[in-house]
This record gives C-alpha cells, structure tokens and sequence, in this order.
C-alpha cells in the first residue's frame, strides 16, 4: 500500500484536502486499497483551516513514515510562515520518504525546509515572484500546473493539487487507471505538468453574454480563418460595434484575443498529443508552422519546439 501523510497546519488552504479525493478514487477503481491516506500535524489534534474548519490530525512522532509527504499551503504565505519544527521534520522525512510534494504554497513551506535549492518548482501564480525574491537558489517556473524534480513535486494553486494527485497516481498505477480516475472525478481533462496554470477564456473574463458567445464560438472554429464580421454576426452587433464592445470588455482587441486563443489552443496540443507542428499549427488556425512560431515567440518568448522539448524532458524526470 502506497502511504500518503498530508502534513498540516493552522491556516491551511482547505482545498488541500480536495487531492485526496484522487487516492480515494484510485481505490475505488483499483477494487482494493492502494492507498492509505493520513492527516498529521506537529502536535496533533483539530487543526483549523484557513475558512476555520476544524480538521482531526495525527500527531507526528520519530517513528511515523511514510511513503509520499504532502504539505500543504496557506492562503497567506508571507505573513504566516512555517514552524521551525515543521521544517525540521520535513528535512528528515525527506531523505526517507519515496517523495516530498508541496501543494499551491505548500511549496513556500518546502523552500523554507531547504528541499527546493537548485530545483525546479511552481507556486501560485499570485506568490511566484514572491518565492523568487525569497527563494532566489529555486528555480520558479511561474507558468506550471505541477513540476517534478526528482524526487520533489510541488503543484500550482488551488485545483492544480488535483492534477498533481492524478500525476501521482498515474506514475505508481499507470496511465489508463489515472485516467479512469479522472473520469470518475469529472476532470474534463488530465492536464499535463507543464500546461499553463491561465486560461485565456478566463483573462479575457467579458461582462456580456454577447461577448461570450462570440468567444464561445471562436474557441470551436480556431481551425478557420475568424473575421470581426462573423464574430459580429455571433454577438448580433454591427462590426463597429462589437470592435467596440468586445475592446471595452476584455482589454483586447479581437484579433489579439483570437490569437490568444490561438496560441492556447496550439500549446496544450503540442502538451498532450504526437502530431506534427505542422498539423497542430493548421487544426489551430495559423496559416502554417512558421505563423505558429512567430505567434509563439511573440506570446510566450519561446518556440513550439521548446514547449515540446520541455514536455518530453518532464515525462522523462518522471519516470
């Protein structure tokens, strides 16, 4: 049995708690109990979350182990810091659990144990500069849902603890049960390590139903050629208008916004499937690879060769 211990403290963020719900369905769709999960805490007892939910927790002894520690974070990281003694502990069970993970902050409270020099991490998008400038041997990569460096994972904020879970679960009992899981969960997808934790649908965030239902439909026809006129014809406003009301809404204008979409679109094909860069630019909307990349390099500063090659080099640090 694969032994989970969530290590906890007051303050922390409820939605921890959710990724356990992964190893519960593991379980379930296992038909036997493949994992064992447990609440610790330094002193044991009830200890309150962040909305002030009481949570019973095991106290944690010299001769308590085991197999995959998680902590946990908290909703304010800079001015709720870890106890030393959780520190202290997690430094030891580091070097004899299979592996140590920091859900959402939880990676601030890894960093503060000492476990993330020179590593690969990810945070909260709203706390990743603050773990740089804290933590300047932690090499942050603000745009993850979860990396793994060995045997340290550390996830990004709130339902990315959820992904992490699923990786976990994936890596100890093999892709087509942790897909399983994620069907059971109602996950609309198991989304990869290295997948942004934004989602451009939600920056762009329009105040109209009218809006929405133009972006709505851009989303499903990325594949062709979008004019202001049919996403116009959508939102049933003259051109002028929508140009209008769409920049007022979103910040955008609408051929920056399609190129967003675009590029999401273009990226978490490139994450998650085989086909050619070349197939993925057309199936997105760019004119060929080369438009692809000029889009790439404008939004993320990288080519779609790199995001590829990245993916590959996580699948294989996984292993």
């Amino acid at each position: 049995m694969h032994r989970i211990g969530y290590l906890l403290s007051d303050g922390f963020q409820i939605m921890a708690l959710a990724s356990q719900t992964v190893f519960e369905m593991a379980n379930e769709v296992s038909g036997e109990p493949v994992y064992g999960v447990e609440n610790f805490s330094m002193h044991g007892g009830e200890v309150r979350s962040s909305l002030g939910l009481p949570v019973g927790t095991r106290k944690i002894t010299p001769r308590t182990a085991m197999d995959t520690w998680i902590a946990a974070g908290v909703t304010t990281p800079l001015t709720l810091p870890p106890p030393a003694e959780a520190l202290a502990f997690l430094r030891r069970a580091s070097t004899r659990a299979r592996r140590v993970a920091g859900i959402c902050t939880g990676g601030f409270v890894l960093a503060e144990a000492g476990l993330l020099a020179n590593r690969r991490a990810t945070t909260h998008w709203a706390y990743a500069r603050d773990m740089q400038r804290l933590f300047p041997d932690v090499r942050v990569e603000a745009d993850r849902i979860f990396i793994v460096d060995g045997p340290i994972w550390t996830s990004a904020g709130m339902t990315a603890g959820l992904d992490l879970a699923l990786a976990m679960v994936e890596k100890d009992l093999g892709a087509e049960l942790a897909r399983s899981v994620a069907h059971k969960l109602v996950m609309h997808q198991r989304r990869a390590g290295g997948q942004s934790q934004h989602s451009e649908m939600l920056d762009l965030a329009p105040k109209s139903d009218r809006i929405q239902n133009a972006l709505n439909y851009a989303r499903k026809n990325l594949n062709r050629p979008l004019t202001v006129e049919e996403l116009a014809d959508e939102a049933h406003l003259s051109p002028r208008q929508f140009s209008r009301v769409f920049t007022q809404e979103t910040g955008q204008s609408p051929a920056k916004a399609i190129e967003g979409l675009r590029l999401e679109a273009a990226r978490l094909m490139i994450e998650t499937s085989r086909h050619s860069l070349e197939a993925i630019a057309l199936e997105t909307g760019f004119r060929d690879r080369r438009h692809m990349r000029e889009a790439f390099m404008r939004g993320f500063g990288v080519p779609p060769q790199e995001v590829r090659r990245e993916m590959r080099q996580e699948a294989r640090n996984q292993v």
